[in-house]
């Protein structure tokens, strides 16, 4: 990360359970919010069904996590969360991030996003594209700055992050 801490980018696993149940626990109301688009408790995110879908995923969803390790007490954290979902139609796919409020503003986002970039060239999907709300400058930032052209929506509230492969 740009302060130097070393992570490890990687696929998710079904033991990962236990970590994102703690990695939910990091995210404010405000970070849950701009993922999510609404309040969702803690309980909400942490249910053992909502997680086992995300930990085993499918042939349509490529799920990666930042893991770090402490170098002292050799704890495992998972610092963020990246996902890739394919969608049915024309070989297009969703992008997201959700980073630990305590990672954010490190590289960890255009990290994952250009991981799952190259991953959806390797796919040979034509398009990725995401849906962030308009108050959330940060990943807009980051979404241009990778060549993605943001687009006004319906919705007053959101844009629209497209990348054309």
């Amino acid at each position: 990360m740009k302060d130097g801490s070393q992570v490890t980018i990687r696929r998710i696993r079904p033991e990962d359970e236990p970590l994102m149940v703690k990695f939910h626990g990091t995210l404010s109301d405000r970070t849950v919010y701009l993922r999510y688009f609404c309040s969702m408790s803690l309980a909400q995110r942490t249910t053992h069904e909502r997680l086992v879908r995300i930990c085993f995923g499918d042939e349509r969803e490529i799920v990666l996590v930042a893991e770090y390790r402490h170098p002292q007490t050799g704890e495992v954290r998972i610092l963020g969360v990246g996902r890739l979902n394919k969608l049915q139609a024309d070989k297009q796919a969703e992008v997201a991030v959700l980073i630990s409020d305590q990672c954010q503003h490190r590289g960890l986002g255009t990290e994952f996003l250009s991981r799952l970039i190259k991953i959806a060239k390797d796919e040979n999907l034509s398009r990725i594209m995401a849906e962030v709300l308009r108050d959330n400058l940060a990943i807009q930032t980051i979404f241009k700055r990778l060549g993605f052209h943001l687009r006004l929506l319906g919705d007053p509230t959101s844009v629209q992050a497209v990348l054309d492969l």
